[in-house]
């Protein structure tokens, strides 16, 4: 099932136009999820946006419930599918936590 909720995960991001969409493998780094996935809005409303479509398509097309956090705010939204972690950020807040970097691979990192 994580591998159909990275799957439409994936398209949706895309289809709203996320910016730097990263995924990243976490089967053997960690049991909190299968896969996480980072990537950009350029503003609040589009961070917003973003999160509220792939929530919908995800309860709509797989019947996935998510858990969301931060999405009042804007700047970093974080939707929890059990499977796959999504992260949506302000480019300045992604930039800032860098994210990413702490799951990645060394060599996917150069």
């Amino acid at each position: 099932m994580s591998d159909r909720i990275l799957a439409l995960t994936l398209t949706s991001l895309d289809q709203d136009k996320a910016e730097d969409v990263v995924s990243i493998n976490l089967r053997g780094k960690s049991s909190m999820a299968d896969h996480m996935v980072v990537c950009s809005g350029r503003s609040t409303r589009q961070v917003a946006a973003i999160s509220e479509k792939l929530v919908e398509r995800l309860k709509a097309e797989l019947d996935v419930a998510c858990k969301v956090e931060g999405k009042g705010q804007g700047d970093w939204v974080l939707i929890d599918t059990g499977d796959v972690v999504v992260h949506v950020f302000r480019p300045e807040v992604r930039e800032f936590y860098q994210l990413e970097k702490m799951w990645m691979t060394p060599a996917a990192q150069a």
